[in-house]
Formats: structure tokens, sequence, C-alpha cells
């Protein structure tokens, strides 16, 4: 018996207002979507790229949606082949399991901050307005920007502006912070824009966004949630099932390449005591990562940076 389905309360317009998906064609086609599979989005967002692939379900197809921002639940779409988790995707076995599901066809993720994100002032996220440094995408959880900024030693602060943010003058960076901080809390944006002016490098624009990507990969464990997603998706995926990933920053997609190349987060893979060598589960599908198209990095600016790297889950 065929499934109702109910249209989504939620015009499309405002959804593209809170986030326009990137690469939408490309990871539809990436993805090698079978009507009847299951599948994952990670990161649903405003649920573009959801919508887009439950249209190419049929009524036995099932599609499982992750998203720990509390904003992100109003996006729903009233479908009862869609399951809504509002949890961050490195708990996607587990929750998989609860819903006793072993295997998947598909995974997706795009990862970053929202439109939404940034553009909601009260967050902390961009740079372009004065709120209070809070940059969690998961509102449940305790530590934010503030936080850190207020407890990290200038060692921990250096290496994380260093490795997360890429940002030349992270010694001093962080220097300044613990000196400017025992003077006066540092709780703002505008605040903290005042703390380290001084030491600003270059184009301020761009100089804060890698400051800011540095203590939003922080306060989130961005690196480690993917970490989890990617060494998870070995056991999830049936064969010939897929993974893709939009990166938007180096870091990401670094991790990501690495990890489809070798299937192991392990620098040295060692054989076992029998003498097996490991094997890598994985079939690289883009030997090159997927970038946007020149129609759309004019329709949106968000897509000038996306990286889509896709793997194919093969027998072992």
């Amino acid at each position: 018996m065929k499934k109702e389905k109910v249209d989504n309360p939620i015009p499309d317009s405002q959804l593209q207002i809170y986030h326009t998906p990137v690469l939408l064609n490309e990871c539809l086609a990436a993805l090698n979507i079978k009507p009847d599979g299951i599948y994952v989005d990670c990161t649903f967002g405003g649920g573009g790229h959801s919508r887009a692939i439950l249209q190419q379900l049929n009524e036995y197809g099932r599609l499982i949606v992750f998203d720990q921002d509390e904003d992100a639940r109003k996006n729903q779409t009233e479908d009862e082949r869609v399951t809504f988790i509002p949890q961050n995707f490195r708990h996607l076995k587990r929750f998989l399991r609860l819903y006793k599901i072993e295997k998947v066809d598909g995974i997706l993720a795009d990862l970053g901050v929202s439109s939404h994100q940034f553009d909601e002032a009260n967050r902390g996220f961009s740079i372009r307005f004065d709120a209070s440094l809070d940059m969690r995408m998961d509102q449940r959880q305790t530590v934010t920007a503030a936080n850190i900024l207020k407890t990290f030693t200038e060692w921990q602060l250096h290496k994380m502006f260093e490795q997360y943010g890429e940002v030349t003058n992270a010694k001093t960076l962080a220097k300044t912070i613990v000196i400017q901080r025992s003077l006066k809390p540092i709780r703002t944006i505008n605040e903290f824009k005042t703390a380290v002016q001084a030491v600003v490098k270059g184009n301020p624009k761009k100089y804060f966004a890698q400051v800011f990507q540095a203590l939003r990969i922080e306060v989130n464990d961005e690196l480690g949630a993917l970490k989890e997603l990617l060494e998870q998706s070995t056991t999830l995926l049936n064969i010939a099932g897929r993974i893709a990933i939009i990166t938007f920053h180096s870091l990401e997609d670094r991790l990501v390449k690495i990890f489809f190349k070798d299937g192991t987060m392990d620098e040295t893979v060692i054989d076992d005591i029998y003498g097996h060598r490991f094997k890598n589960p994985f079939k690289v599908i883009t030997k090159k990562p997927v970038t946007a198209t020149s129609k759309e990095l004019k329709e949106n600016t968000r897509s000038r940076s996306a990286k889509l790297r896709v793997a194919e889950m093969q027998q072992v």
C-alpha cells in the first residue's frame, strides 16, 4: 500500500533563505540513488538535499536525517519515509541501530555552517554582527567560544588557531588574548575584535574569518565528529553503497581525501598476526573533488569553497 505524503508546511522560498543546498545535482548523481534504498542526510539544515533525495525514492525508500541544531527541526518534511534525528551525526551508528537499520545505501554530509546560522546574529558565527561569542551548533552543549577564550591556556589557544584556522600569527594572537582577558572580559564579538585589533594581519575580514573558523571547529569538535562519521561508514554501507561529503576548508577535505584513499584513520596500517594485509573497503569515485559550476557560483557564493568527494563500498 502506498504511503500518503504530506506537503512540507514551510514554503520552499523560506527554506531557500534558510540555506541553499550546494552541489545539489552533483550530490544526487554521486549517490547513485536506488528508488527503494535507505539513505542518510547527516546535515539536514534547510532540507534541500533531503527533499531532492526523496523525489528519487519510491514508497519503499527511506531517508534518515540528522541535525543537532534545533532551528533545523522547523524545516522537517512531513513524510512517513523520513525519520528526523536531532543529534550530531557522530552518533550515526547508534541511532541507526535504535531504528533497526543495519545497513544503508548512501550517506551524505554537507559540512560547515548553514546560511541561516551565519545570518542569525545571536548565534555568534559571523563577524558581521555584534553578539555573544557563542558558535554552538547544538545549543544543548555548554561550551561556547567565549568559554574557550576565557579558559584555554596560551599554548592551547596558539595550537587551536594554528591548526584549525591556519592563522599566520597564531602565537602572537594567543598571547594577546591572554593579556587582554586579564584586563577585561571577552564575551562578545566586538569585545574580541577590539581586544586583538593590534595584531590583526592582512585583510581584517579574511583574518577574522580564519580565527572564527578555528573557534567554531573547537567549540563543536567538528573534525572529531567527521572522523567518527567516516570510521562508522565502513560498517554501515551496503556493497555498492556510496558516501558523499561536501567540505568547505582544507582540513576537512584532507581528512576525507585520505580516508577514502586508505579506508582508515591509521597512518600506518599493520598486517594482522596471520599476515593478512588491510584492504581498503572503498573505491574512490572522485579522483579530484567536484566543485561548483560557474552558474552555481553566480547564484550561490557559498558554493565557492565547496568540494565534493565520493567513495563507494566494495567487496573486501
